[in-house]
C-alpha cells in the first residue's frame, strides 16, 4: 500500500468515540481515532517498507505515527532519526510507547535513554525513562549495567514525587521493570517500590490509574515470572 492508501485506510478505521477517548488523554489534531488493535491489523502493509513507515511518522498524524512505531525496523534507525522522533513526541502515547519501544530495540538504546532522562523537556525525559525500562525487558541480565540501574533506582526513590507529571509515571514504570525483569535487583526494586508508595499522576479526564509498584512486582513473583524477558517490547 502507498502512503496515500494507508492514510485513507486509517481514516476509515477511525471513530468519533475513539477520537474522544484520545482527546481526553491529550492527543492533538490531526488524528482519526484508530484503536491500537486496528492499527496492528494493517502493520503487515507497512512493515516491509521502512521508508513508508518513516513517512507515516513524519505526517504528524497520531494514528500514522503510532502505526510507524509498530512497523519500522528499529535496527535501521539512525540516532538522528530517533532524536527527531523524540522531539516530535508531544504527548505520552508517542513518547512512552512509540519512541521508547523503537529506541529500546535500536542500536542506541542506552546512549539515548541516558541523554533523554536528563532533559528539561518533560516528554523527552519520558522517552528516556521509558526507553530504559523497555530495554530492561528484552536484554539479558548479563548485558545490563547493574550498578547504573541501582543508581537509577536510588534516583527514583529520592526524586520521584518532585518530578514532572508524566515523568513520575515512567519512573514508577522503571521500578516495575527492574523488579520484574532484573532478577538480581528484584529485592532492591521492591524496597524502592515500598519507599515511594502511591505515585500521583494527573491522567486528565480518564479512568487510568497508576499501578502500585510493589503490588505489581509481587503479582509477577507469584507467577514465578521474575527475570523472564520479552522477545520484543514493541506493542
Amino acid at each position: 500500500m502507498t502512503y496515500e492508501e494507508i492514510m485513507i485506510k486509517l481514516e476509515e478505521l477511525g471513530s468519533e468515540q475513539t477520537k474522544k477517548i484520545y482527546q481526553n488523554h491529550g492527543v492533538k489534531e490531526p488524528y482519526f481515532g484508530v484503536k491500537i488493535g486496528d492499527l496492528k491489523k494493517i502493520v503487515r502493509f507497512v512493515k516491509k517498507d521502512h521508508e513508508l513507515a518513516l513517512k507515516l511518522f513524519e505526517s504528524g498524524n497520531h494514528d500514522a505515527m503510532y502505526l510507524a512505531g509498530l512497523s519500522v525496523n528499529p535496527k535501521l534507525m539512525p540516532k538522528e532519526t530517533l532524536q527527531n522522533w523524540a522531539k516530535q513526541a508531544y504527548w505520552y502515547m508517542i513518547a512512552e510507547y512509540t519512541v521508547a519501544q523503537v529506541t529500546a530495540e535500536s542500536g542506541f538504546a542506552l546512549e539515548l535513554a541516558r541523554e533523554w532522562m536528563e532533559s528539561e523537556e518533560e516528554m523527552i525525559a519520558v522517552c528516556g525513562w521509558s526507553t530504559y525500562a523497555n530495554y530492561l525487558s528484552i536484554t539479558p541480565d548479563e548485558n545490563l549495567d547493574v550498578e547504573e540501574i541501582r543508581s537509577l533506582l536510588n534516583q527514583v526513590r529520592n526524586t520521584i514525587h518532585e518530578e514532572r507529571n508524566r515523568v513520575r509515571y515512567v519512573m514508577n514504570s522503571f521500578v516495575l521493570a527492574v523488579g520484574t525483569y532484573v532478577e538480581e535487583l528484584n529485592e532492591e526494586a521492591k524496597q524502592v517500590a515500598e519507599a515511594i508508595g502511591k505515585v500521583h499522576v494527573d491522567v486528565g479526564n480518564t479512568a487510568c490509574k497508576v499501578p502500585l509498584a510493589i503490588d505489581y512486582i509481587k503479582k509477577v513473583e507469584a507467577k514465578n515470572r521474575v527475570g523472564m524477558k520479552r522477545k520484543t517490547c514493541i506493542c
